[in-house]
């Protein structure tokens, strides 16, 4: 059993000192931790603990500075977590972002997909996904104006489609773009590069031979040795 895992395991209290010895103090040990657990929401899930932000190291916390700058490791390293860390990233768990390994991905998918149906033809949903598999990836903002959400208070409009999508395993979060000052600094929190599971990482990835419903207990079954502090209420929330 990893430190990640017994950290969850033990979560309730204890040596201050070996608590922080448990903790996430670089990018590489954030991957691992997502390979172990599996499915690793960013930031607080409803279960005291379980999610990557409560897993942080003191330095690796948000810090903002007196002239209005700010650092966030765990922020900063969601873009080389994506591109290197084996894993998925979207808003799965009711609505909130995490990530989820490759290899609990197609239960994950399997389950979320039975209960959506595929969007019907002519829905906004539908459109939405059509423009998306027409150009592969798309940043958020770009697939919003391209779908005509332009117009006053059509941005929340455009994202509470988008989330239900991300829910429903038919977008996902395939990078992190940043726009850049005139010396060519990254700044700002990012644009969200979207795209289709299937694109990122091919149909077969996304298949499994079990039943939907063997999808979900294999999946509740390992959330509840992994957080044996959880109610299967808050189990279920974060699969439902």
């Amino acid at each position: 059993m990893s430190a990640f895992t017994e950290y969850f395991r033990s979560y309730q209290g204890g040596d201050e000192e070996q608590e922080e010895f448990r903790k996430i103090h670089s990018c590489p040990e954030l991957m691992a931790c997502i390979q172990e657990t599996g499915f690793l929401p960013l930031l607080e899930s409803g279960i005291e603990g379980y999610c990557a932000e409560s897993l942080m190291g003191e330095e690796c916390r948000f810090t903002e500075f007196p002239d209005g700058s700010w650092e966030w490791p765990l922020w900063q390293w969601k873009g080389s977590v994506l591109r290197e860390g084996d894993c998925v990233y979207g808003k799965f768990f009711a609505g909130k972002a995490g990530f989820i390994s490759r290899a609990w991905w197609p239960d994950f998918y399997n389950w979320r997909r039975s209960r959506n149906p595929k969007p019907e033809e002519g829905s906004i949903e539908d459109v939405l996904l059509s423009t998306l598999r027409k150009n592969g990836s798309m940043i958020a903002r770009e697939l919003r104006a391209a779908c005509g959400f332009t117009g006053a208070k059509m941005r929340s409009r455009f994202d509470g489609y988008i989330n239900r999508l991300q829910m429903a395993c038919y977008v996902v979060t395939e990078d992190f773009v940043y726009p850049t000052d005139k010396h060519g600094r990254e700044y700002g929190f990012g644009w969200s590069l979207l795209t289709t599971p299937e694109h990122l990482l091919g149909a077969e990835a996304c298949r499994c031979e079990r039943s939907p419903e063997e999808s979900h207990q294999r999946m509740a079954d390992h959330l509840t040795r992994l957080l044996p502090q959880a109610t299967e209420k808050q189990i279920q929330r974060l699969l439902k």
